[in-house]
C-alpha cells in the first residue's frame, strides 16, 4: 500500500522504549500491505555534521515515502537541546519525503533553574517547528491536553501507544483458589529523588494491605527497581507481605509476571495515556490503582482503572486494600482493561489508525 519508514535518534539505556515501540508497530504494519523500515541517525555515534550528511545521501532513494520521525528530546540532544531533529527534517522535506513526526513527548516537564528553564524554551520552540514543518502530527497525548496546538488544524493526530511486552488478551476469569497469595505489580519506579517518594507511598498501601489481607505479595519489576532496591527493602522491613525486587526483565517476562498478578499500583505521577508501564498493564488485565489528573483522558479512562487523588496516600492504601479483597470489584476492573485493550491499545488497532491517517495523503 505504501512505504514507512521510522526514524529514530539515539539509543536509549538500559531499554529503549522508541525502538521497542517502531517493532511493535512494525510487526502490526506487516499484514496491511504497508513496507516498514527502521532507520537511525546516529549522530551521537559519528557527530552531527558526519550523521545529517549520511541522512542526505540514503534520504535521496526514499522520495514519497512517509518517514515518521520518532521525537523525544534526549534522543535528539546529549543534554536536551534537540535543535538536530528540526534540521533532519528540513533535509527530509528538500528530498521530497512525506514527513510525519511521532511526538512521544508533546510538552516540556522542567525544573526552576535557569538552565531548566532555557531547556524548556528550546524543546518548545523544536516541538512547534517538527509540527510547522511536518505534514502528519502525531501525538500518543490526548489532543485536548496539548495546549499550544492549533485549534482545528487537521494535521494533528491522536494514536494511543501500545504496549512493550507481548499482549495476554483472554477474556476468560482468572481463577484464583481461596487463601491464595495475591500480588501487587509495581511496573518501574523514577530516579532518585523521586524513588524514595513513591516508594514510602507504595509501602503504606501494603502495610494497610497487610492489616486486612493475610497473604500478599509485592513486586517490583522494570527499570528503575533494582537500583532502589535497598530503599525499597527498608521500607517494607517491618511489613508483613512477600517481597520481590526482579530489576530488568526481557519483555515476555514482564508480561508473565504481569499476567499473573492481580493488581498493578501505579504512583509514578498522574496517569496518561502515554504512560507506557500502565499501557502493559491494561495489555496483561490488570486492575490498575493510580493517581489521577487532568491529563488522565479518553481512552485510558476506558480501563480498569480505580483512581484516587493525585497524592492522597490515604486514598491510594484504602484502594489497593479495596481491589484486593473485592473479588467481585477485581473481575471487573480486569474485564474493563482486557477491553480497552482489545478496542484502542492493541496493536492491530493502532496499526490500522496509522494506514488509515497515512493513506489519505
Amino acid at each position: 500500500m505504501f512505504s514507512l519508514i521510522a526514524l529514530l535518534g539515539r539509543r536509549d539505556s538500559p531499554t529503549d522504549g522508541v525502538q521497542d515501540y517502531c517493532e511493535f508497530l512494525g510487526s502490526a504494519l506487516g499484514s496491511h500491505d504497508v513496507t516498514f523500515t527502521i532507520a537511525r541517525v546516529d549522530w551521537m555515534k559519528t557527530g552531527w555534521l558526519a550523521a545529517l550528511w549520511e541522512l542526505w545521501r540514503s534520504s535521496e532513494s526514499w522520495r514519497g515515502s512517509w518517514v515518521v520521525l520518532q521525537y523525544t528530546a534526549l534522543a535528539w540532544s546529549r543534554r536536551g537541546f534537540p535543535l538536530g531533529a528540526v534540521a533532519v527534517l528540513v533535509i527530509l522535506r528538500c528530498h521530497g519525503v512525506r514527513c510525519g513526526v511521532m511526538f512521544h513527548e508533546s510538552h516540556y516537564n522542567g525544573g526552576a533553574r535557569w538552565l531548566d528553564w532555557i531547556r524548556g524554551a528550546c524543546q518548545s520552540w523544536v516541538t512547534r517547528r517538527l509540527y510547522g514543518l511536518a505534514s502528519k502530527a502525531i501525538f500518543a497525548d490526548s489532543l485536548e491536553t496539548i495546549k499550544w496546538l492549533p485549534k482545528n488544524d487537521s494535521k494533528a493526530i491522536f494514536i494511543p501507544i501500545g504496549a512493550s511486552v507481548p499482549e495476554r488478551v483472554s477474556l476468560s476469569v482468572k481463577p484464583r483458589a481461596n487463601g491464595a497469595t495475591k500480588s501487587v505489580a509495581i511496573f518501574c519506579v523514577t530516579g532518585a529523588p523521586q524513588a524514595s517518594i513513591e516508594i514510602e507511598e507504595i509501602a503504606q498501601a501494603a502495610r494497610f494491605a497487610a492489616s486486612s489481607s493475610s497473604s500478599l505479595r509485592f513486586v517490583f519489576l522494570g527499570r528503575g527497581t533494582a537500583e532502589a532496591n535497598d530503599l525499597i527493602t527498608n521500607a517494607f522491613r517491618d511489613i508483613p507481605v512477600e517481597l520481590s525486587v526482579l530489576g530488568l526483565l526481557d519483555a515476555d517476562e514482564v508480561s508473565d509476571v504481569l499476567a499473573n498478578s492481580d493488581v498493578m499500583l501505579c504512583v509514578r505521577g498522574m496517569i496518561f495515556p502515554r504512560r507506557g508501564s500502565a499501557i502493559a498493564g491494561i495489555s496483561c488485565g490488570l486492575p490498575i490503582v493510580c493517581y489521577g489528573g487532568p491529563e488522565t483522558t479518553f481512552p485510558v479512562t476506558e480501563a480498569g482503572l480505580e483512581l484516587v487523588p493525585y497524592r492522597d496516600r490515604d486514598a491510594l492504601a484504602k484502594a489497593v486494600s479495596r481491589v484486593l479483597l473485592d473479588d467481585h470489584l477485581r473481575e471487573e476492573l480486569r474485564i474493563r482493561s482486557l477491553r480497552a485493550h482489545r478496542e484502542y491499545f492493541s496493536w492491530e488497532k493502532i496499526a490500522e489508525r496509522f494506514v488509515a491517517e497515512l493513506s489519505d495523503e
